[in-house]
């Protein structure tokens, strides 16, 4: 959704959308995560904690400058029909050769997108190659982290397609942003994922089968909340903005019984998972010899001429 913000002004139309799991989100997954990993890989992951945490935006950076990037962050499961889960096959080699390339980017490649990035992180463990490491877990925690929304499995990813558009912010930035203060971001200790690519697949059909509520609630809420307690507003940045209000966060938070919760939750736990486990199947190397240097920030320009996906959340 585009947004015209124009200063003092009071924005009338649709509520703003603050990319939670798109920013302070998708840093404090990363960052949750890496007090899930086993002292052995604490000593790079605890070092470089800003970095990990501060590049978990970089691959919503590029979408806006590196074509081909934007199809990572979702799979619109609800274009192949019922049957999707059983019809896509899991593995990219087998995916192009049952459906056109073009095709599966135009409705996103999120759990295989993700795979290629774990494989490569394994391969950067093996290497001992600290800047790819680095860089690639980050990555790969934001990917994991999008495959945990739900609204990013389907078409009709901001309710566009039924009249509740903005819900997407309103799911994966407001509600956190008001009740994250009180979710508990403790999963335990990492575990070794034996079949990863099952693994993300099963994430994917999770996220997809709460679709239908995350939708359903907020219409049956929106016909019992006037819009006048629907919304509220807000000045930030110099500019009054129209939010969702607290009491109808709250309600539709309780209604959800902890979705949104459950789900960060699970990010933060797929994400120590498979970076432990990348860990692993690399050879489980000594983190702690790898050189002090400054990892550099990743240059990222945006591209003017680059369109994304009608600017998806």
């Amino acid at each position: 959704m585009n947004f015209l913000i124009i200063p003092f002004l009071i924005l009338p139309f649709f509520p703003v959308q603050i990319s939670f799991w798109g920013f302070y989100g998708h840093a404090l997954l990363n960052r949750q995560a890496v007090f899930s990993l086993p002292p052995e890989m604490l000593p790079l992951y605890k070092r470089e904690l800003r970095f990990i945490s501060e590049n978990a935006v970089n691959p919503d950076r590029r979408r806006y400058a590196v074509k081909g990037e934007a199809e990572k962050h979702y799979i619109d499961l609800d274009h192949y029909g019922d049957s999707a889960l059983y019809m896509l096959p899991k593995y990219w080699a087998e995916a192009i050769q049952k459906y056109p390339e073009d095709s599966l980017r135009a409705h996103g490649i999120g759990p295989w997108s993700a795979y290629l990035t774990f494989f490569s992180l394994t391969k950067a463990f093996a290497a001992k190659d600290k800047t790819a490491i680095l860089r690639l877990s980050a990555d790969l925690g934001h990917y994991l982290g999008d495959l945990n929304v739900p609204l990013h499995t389907t078409k009709n990813y901001n309710g566009q397609l039924t009249g509740q558009a903005g819900i997407h912010g309103f799911w994966e930035s407001r509600v956190p942003e008001l009740l994250a203060k009180n979710y508990s971001f403790w999963v335990g200790k990492a575990r070794y994922v034996s079949d990863p690519q099952q693994a993300l697949w099963e994430t994917v059909a999770r996220s997809h089968s709460q679709v239908d509520s995350v939708l359903r609630i907020e219409k049956i809420l929106s016909l019992q909340f006037p819009v006048d307690q629907k919304y509220s507003y807000e000045e930030r940045n110099g500019v009054t903005v129209r939010v969702y209000s607290r009491e109808f966060t709250e309600a539709y938070s309780l209604a959800l019984d902890g979705q949104v919760e459950r789900q960060m939750r699970a990010s933060i736990r797929m994400i120590a998972d498979f970076w432990y486990t990348a860990w692993v199947n690399a050879g489980q190397p000594d983190l702690s010899s790898l050189k002090q240097e400054v990892v550099q920030e990743e240059g990222l320009r945006p591209d003017p001429k680059l369109r994304v996906r009608e600017h998806r959340p």
